[in-house]
């Protein structure tokens, strides 16, 4: 059975737990191994600056670009290079505005404490970029959503390069995916033909 055919067996409540227990995970591995590789657990709270100027320069700027980039390789590209066999769509799809708000901003958080916040802070800027990508296996298959998954990925991990700011790379890993659910649930939803489970 491919993944494409495990989906579709799910219901959007098992989904919705396997994606927040996959994320609670990668928060469980960040705090822990925070331990072990810092100097101290105040650590977080110097990589936590909080400064709307550069979360809006740096953060939400940024994100929008992204998200246009996306949007015209979307209109340019066949729709089946996008095709990830329906994961986000089913993720996305039949949730409200709130849900959607909540689940892309935990994403957010869970993958930029991981992968910016210890990775990159402990080993480096390529070893994290490579790794984030890579946990987004269900795109190795496909040549578009890879590079643009790379892409992303060393680019804030370049904002976070230069800045040092935790929050500026959480801003921006938000608003793209936030975004790009909402264009998911309000536009190409029904490229699946997905229905309300329960």
């Amino acid at each position: 059975m491919n993944q494409a055919e495990l989906i579709k067996r799910m219901t959007d409540k098992e989904l919705l737990f396997n994606l927040y227990f996959s994320q609670g995970i990668l928060v469980v591995i960040a705090i822990v191994s925070s331990f072990f590789l810092f100097d101290s657990f105040y650590n977080w709270f110097h990589q936590l600056k909080w400064d709307p100027v550069s979360l809006f320069l740096l953060g939400l700027l940024p994100a929008l670009a992204i998200v246009l980039v996306d949007l015209v390789l979307m209109k340019l590209l066949p729709e089946s290079y996008y095709d990830d066999g329906g994961i986000n769509v089913r993720i996305f799809k039949n949730r409200g505005i709130a849900q959607i708000f909540m689940i892309t901003l935990f994403v957010a958080l869970s993958e930029e404490m991981l992968f910016r916040g210890v990775i990159q802070h402990e080993f480096g800027y390529l070893i994290a970029s490579v790794l984030f990508a890579l946990i987004h296996f269900r795109y190795l298959g496909k040549p578009v959503l890879l590079i643009s998954i790379l892409s992303i990925s060393f680019f804030i991990g370049y904002l976070y390069e230069i800045t040092e700011n935790l929050a500026i790379t959480i801003t921006a890993h938000f608003f793209v995916d936030f975004i790009l659910a909402l264009i998911i649930k309000f536009k190409w939803g029904d490229l699946y033909g997905v229905e309300e489970t329960s």
